[in-house]
């Protein structure tokens, strides 16, 4: 088989490494510029602006997931490793998608999993690349399979449970528009079947619509007391009228991540998971890196790497968490996020008592923000250093506040991308 590895990334190297496995395919790599990573000694090249528009005569163009389906030109059919591994994968999988909230939601799933015994394997847009795991995954196994909008573009088979949480725009500097958006966030649901199961968050339109619009099977709604999902009440998890474990198991702050153990809970309690697992797995997860991270406490300050934060949701979380003075370190590349839902969060919040604007968006913030809220100052910054920047937050800070870096941008106008915002930001807070 002539076969395209179109984009030579990390994806694109373990796409090499799977289909050249079988000696008798005959493999191209494709990219528009010459990729850092070393190629494999020998193999056929197609380099330039225009190497996604030249694949006809392959029969199989495999996409890295960032590289829009519709940016390839080719007569063979168009491929990825997440349509791949759906394909080939012998066990049930669990699909997680959503704006954010995705790794969060997936990692508790994989921890009520694992206390219950069970072989669980994290893949997807959170772990390694799952084509390295598929040989060897068992019948008997549960995939929990992180699932980004870029990966679902043209996904062709919908995971066994589908987990729909929050939905915003987001990545509209690489998707067409919301809509295109959306109908790749779609998928995950579009194409299940009359045995399978939909959790979907209980109020977002976009999720409803993705839960409502098409597929068969089960749709559940987490979050609520009706519908038979997982929901909080009295600082206890409940299904029902019956009582799981208390709130206080959960080891991550804010109201968006009992949101997130909601659903969690909701697909442990589908596998007739038994409260006192899901008890344990709660209480394992500790959180993700660069998630509302706890860094520090410095002179009775307190500072919070939450450098994934790339959308406006993400940061409306995070300002939602905190009731103490807040100084918040935000900005860098507009992604088209709508702002307005931060100005709204803020006028309704007396405790932001300052915003530093970053990055070639600052402008646009200042313009958006300014009247919003008497008490909250603007600091509006040219400054590209975080050593400067996390200087700045401490000038402003006073004991008992806390310090977030949540930006509600990407990161690539000053950093390599959000882990190295986030390390860098950790490194420096580290030696206050």
């Amino acid at each position: 088989m002539k076969i395209a590895i179109a984009g030579y990334g990390l994806e694109g190297e373990s796409n090499y490494r799977y289909y050249s496995a079988d000696p008798t395919n005959l493999i191209t790599v494709a990219d528009q510029k010459m990729p850092e990573k070393p190629l494999p000694e020998g193999v056929e090249t197609i380099i330039g602006e225009d190497a996604f528009e030249k694949l006809d005569g392959f029969d199989l163009v495999v996409r890295t997931a960032s590289l829009a389906p519709g940016k390839i030109k080719t007569n063979g059919k168009i491929w990825s490793s997440t349509n791949e591994f759906f394909s080939k994968c012998p066990c049930q999988i669990i699909g997680v998608t959503g704006t954010k909230g995705k790794g969060t939601t997936a990692s508790l799933i994989v921890g009520m999993f694992e206390a219950s015994g069970r072989k669980t394997w994290l893949l997807g847009n959170i772990g390694k690349p799952a084509l390295e795991s598929l040989g060897q995954i068992k019948a008997d196994d549960i995939v929990v399979y992180e699932l980004s909008s870029f990966q679902l573009w043209d996904l062709q088979i919908s995971p066994h449970v589908a987990v729909v949480l929050l939905v915003e725009p987001e990545h509209l500097d690489i998707h067409l528009d919301f809509e295109d958006y959306l109908g790749a966030k779609s998928n995950i649901r579009r194409y299940q079947k009359s045995d399978d199961l939909c959790v979907v968050h209980p109020a977002n339109v976009f999720s409803k619509k993705i839960a409502y619009s098409s597929g068969e099977g089960q749709v559940q709604r987490y979050g609520i007391a009706d519908d038979g999902g997982v929901y909080a009440k009295n600082e206890e998890f409940c299904q029902g009228e019956h009582i799981i474990c208390s709130v206080e198991a959960l080891q991550l702050i804010g109201v968006h991540n009992i949101e997130n153990a909601c659903a969690a809970v909701t697909v442990a309690k589908f596998y007739d998971i038994s409260d006192e697992n899901i008890e344990l797995g709660l209480r394992g997860f500790k959180g993700l890196p660069h998630r509302i991270e706890y860094v520090r406490e410095v002179d009775d300050v307190k500072y919070y790497n939450d450098s994934f934060s790339s959308a406006v949701p993400s940061t409306v979380a995070a300002i939602n968490s905190f009731s103490q003075p807040e100084i918040l370190i935000m900005g860098g590349i507009d992604r088209g996020g709508n702002f307005l839902e931060i100005a709204e969060t803020i006028s309704n919040h007396q405790n932001v008592k300052a915003i530093i604007l970053i990055g070639e968006i600052r402008g646009k913030l200042e313009g958006i923000l300014t009247g919003v809220n008497p008490g909250t100052r603007l600091v509006s910054t040219d400054l590209t250093s975080m050593e400067d920047i996390v200087g700045l937050a401490k000038s402003l800070a006073a004991p008992g506040d806390v310090v977030i870096l949540s930006p509600g941008c990407a990161s690539f106008d000053m950093f390599k991308n959000f882990y190295d915002r986030g390390d860098q930001f950790r490194e420096v807070v580290k030696y206050l």
